[in-house]
């Protein structure tokens, strides 16, 4: 699904800016912003970030949730982390 409502070049851009800041802040609009033809960013408005983060934190939550379950209580010190990621003696 493309929820992207409007497109804009970073040229263009500089001109418009309170008119695109405006459509996506009041008009909801998801403004994709183009440089060289590629997209470069994504304008979007408060509510649209209220809810990515409320995703990214229920997104957080599930594999917090998840690692604890997974969890076997089993302990690695520092010196033996050490040890095997440099391959050398271990360090107290």
């Amino acid at each position: 699904m493309d929820t992207i409502t409007s497109s804009v070049t970073i040229r263009s851009l500089r001109g418009d800016l309170a008119d695109v800041v405006n459509r996506a802040g009041y008009g909801h609009e998801r403004v994709q912003i183009t440089k060289n033809g590629k997209l470069a960013a994504v304008l979007i408005g408060p509510e649209d970030l209220e809810l990515l983060e409320q995703l990214e934190m229920h997104r957080d939550v599930a594999e917090y949730r998840a690692a604890k379950t997974a969890d076997d209580g089993e302990r690695v010190g520092l010196g033996e982390l050490l040890s095997e990621l440099t391959g050398s003696e271990q360090h107290e």
